[in-house]
């Protein structure tokens, strides 16, 4: 508002524009011109943020609306556009826990845990976003964010990124030790084991939920996307147990895309078994809402 009143507006004209439609009310003192206001529910989020901040000069965007802009997934069903936009003041400075369009946090906020986004607001770097919101979490749902956020982090080490360049030893452990830099400042419960586990090779959500339930029922661990070799070409599966020669494969709506993907999945699944490997299957749904029932599966077919 005040940047409206500097530029020679008066209460009359903002009431005026705003009853007509022309400009949004983002939060109190914030308005923004309504053909500027984005279409997609995750872009609104990030706007609304950077609103928080106008308001705040002092936060910068973090937590669930940092997670929106870095694209990180979410652990549960609640997309973080559906949440409260969340700012995170430096240690110090006064300000309130929770107001009715956002979530203030308090915490040290060092030069190097920062950035800017396209537009030029502060936001947490992407190790500090996932970070924050994986400390506390069980290890199936922080891996979610883990995993994601160290497969971007090896994007960033090379020009162009390559399937093996995810299941790069060095690669991988590099985008660990910098989630281990940043929670050194931001430890939590099982945070450092969870950020040891951290695999930038898995490729969705549905992939990292299971590797934490089968680690927590003490399966052995499986390699993510392995290499496998057949005459009919080489294949990466979703999970691959090689002393008990067990292909996994977690199935979910990405997977089946494209009209022929259903029987592109299917052929391949006869070219490995032909091939010799055993397999064991399970929906992306099914390790979201009942994962006893796919670790009990998976441990069935590791002791055949």
């Amino acid at each position: 508002m005040r940047l409206l009143l500097a530029n020679g507006a008066s209460v009359g004209m903002v009431r005026t524009q705003l009853e007509s439609g022309n400009l949004l009310r983002l939060r109190r003192g914030v308005y923004l011109a309504a053909s500027a206001w984005p279409p997609d529910a995750g872009a609104r989020h990030v706007v609304l943020a950077r609103a928080e901040v106008v308001a705040n000069p002092a936060a910068v965007i973090s937590h669930q609306s940092a997670a929106q802009y870095w694209e990180l997934p979410t652990p549960g069903f609640v997309a973080w556009s559906d949440q409260p936009v969340a700012v995170t003041f430096p240690t110090g400075q006064p300000h309130s826990a929770r107001n009715r369009t956002a979530h203030h946090h308090l915490a040290d906020l060092p030069p190097e845990h920062l950035t800017r986004d396209g537009s030029g607001y502060t936001v947490t770097t992407l190790a500090r976003t996932a970070v924050d919101l994986a400390r506390g979490l069980e290890l199936p749902a922080a891996l979610v964010i883990l995993d994601a956020a160290s497969r971007k982090l090896c994007e960033r080490y090379v020009a162009l990124p390559r399937r093996s360049d995810y299941a790069n030893p060095r690669l991988a452990e590099a985008a660990r030790d910098e989630l281990r830099r940043v929670s050194r400042l931001r430890p939590g419960p099982g945070l450092a084991s969870a950020i040891d586990l951290a695999e930038p090779a898995r490729e969705s959500a549905a992939e990292s939920l299971s590797s934490g339930h089968f680690e927590l029922a003490g399966l052995p661990r499986p390699r993510c996307q392995a290499r496998l070799v057949t005459p009919r070409g080489t294949f990466y599966p979703d999970f691959y147990w090689e002393e008990q020669n067990l292909v996994g494969e977690c199935d979910g709506a990405v997977k089946y895309g494209r009209a022929d993907a259903y029987e592109h999945e299917k052929e391949r699944e006869q070219v490995l078994r032909d091939a010799g490997h055993r397999m064991v299957r399970w929906l992306a749904k099914e390790i979201m809402t009942r994962p006893d029932e796919v670790v009990a599966r998976v441990a069935r077919k590791l002791s055949e």
